[in-house]
């Protein structure tokens, strides 16, 4: 099995990678590093093929060389501070990119999984959110650029299927951490982690009652691999349903890290969501999947992992 992986550089990406290889495939790994780093492919650099590319370029994508038999585009600036930080990047690798990988699969008769996003559902008015649910998005605010790039990219996507008949899959992630997240990620719990680990004051935005399900990376992955080994088409929900407050989740860290920082409040961003909590019934009737990683045994992990690499 030879397969694909954009984004493969990344945070999630790299873990898929180790997975696959493990696995038996021969895997090509495209990235920009953008925000991927090649450290994260450390243990399997001599065993992959790496392209240094940008999946929004047709050009680049089209020189790649084949045959594949599965595609997993994970291509994207993920964390606010990335897509505020590249904001047309973020929208061409949501649109062209998915179209040109799109192309890429449909040339050589290969699968294609495409990891959209929880951030489909905006600051949702449904709680949970099964995959029914068609959201709560501002098209113009902050976030959109991210929000609407996937909500585009799950279009795109489903095109291709009834257009020209590619066998393609979309999951939508929610929040997923462990180790290699970045320390300057911006998200919830590297902010925390790190902050607590350095002793400086652990900020929570606004009142820090607002929720997120968190799921720990090794579980998304087992998800992502049955998604792409299934004959479901998705969209498919892939994260852990059990919800925490932020102001739990920054004490429950401080306290695993055994950290005297404080917790201090700071503003919350435009558009936060207040709730998200998936619904994952549809992946346990598809796939047979669900998480099966505490929280606390992957936040322990991802403490030690930061730990290590201070």
């Amino acid at each position: 099995m030879r397969a694909l992986v954009a984004g493969g550089a990344g945070f999630v990406g790299s873990h898929l990678v180790e997975r696959l290889v493990d696995a038996g495939h021969e895997v090509v790994v495209v990235d920009d590093f953008s925000t991927g780093r090649r450290e994260n492919l450390a243990a399997v650099s001599h065993q992959v093929t790496i392209v240094d590319a940008d999946i929004a370029d047709a050009a680049a994508v089209d020189a790649i060389e084949g045959p594949f038999d599965q595609v997993y585009n994970l291509a994207s600036p993920a964390s606010p501070v990335d897509y505020h930080r590249l904001p047309i990047h973020t929208l061409m690798t949501g649109s062209m990119g998915v179209k040109n990988t799109l192309d890429l699969a449909h040339a050589h008769g290969a699968r294609y999984l495409l990891a959209s996003t929880s951030e489909v559902y905006g600051d949702p008015q449904v709680h949970p959110q099964p995959e029914t649910y068609l959201g709560h998005v501002n098209p113009v605010g902050p976030r959109s650029v991210y929000d609407e790039a996937k909500r585009f990219g799950e279009a795109m996507t489903a095109a291709y299927r009834r257009e020209f008949g590619v066998d393609t899959k979309i999951v939508r992630i929610f929040n997923t951490f462990g180790p290699r997240m970045r320390v300057e990620d911006g998200r919830a719990i590297p902010n925390f982690v790190h902050q607590a680990l350095t002793g400086r004051e652990i900020t929570v935005a606004g009142d820090g009652h607002q929720t997120r399900s968190i799921c720990y990376v090794d579980d998304l992955v087992g998800g992502l691999v049955a998604m792409m080994e299934s004959t479901a088409t998705g969209p498919v929900n892939l994260g852990n349903p059990e919800e925490i407050s932020m102001i739990d989740l920054a004490t429950w860290i401080c306290d695993l890290a055994e950290s005297s920082s404080q917790i201090v409040h700071v503003p919350r961003p435009v558009d936060d969501p207040q709730i998200r909590r998936p619904d994952i019934t549809l992946a346990g009737e598809l796939l047979g999947w669900s998480p099966s990683t505490t929280a606390e045994i992957g936040l322990k992990a991802t403490i030690e992992d930061f730990r290590n690499r201070r």
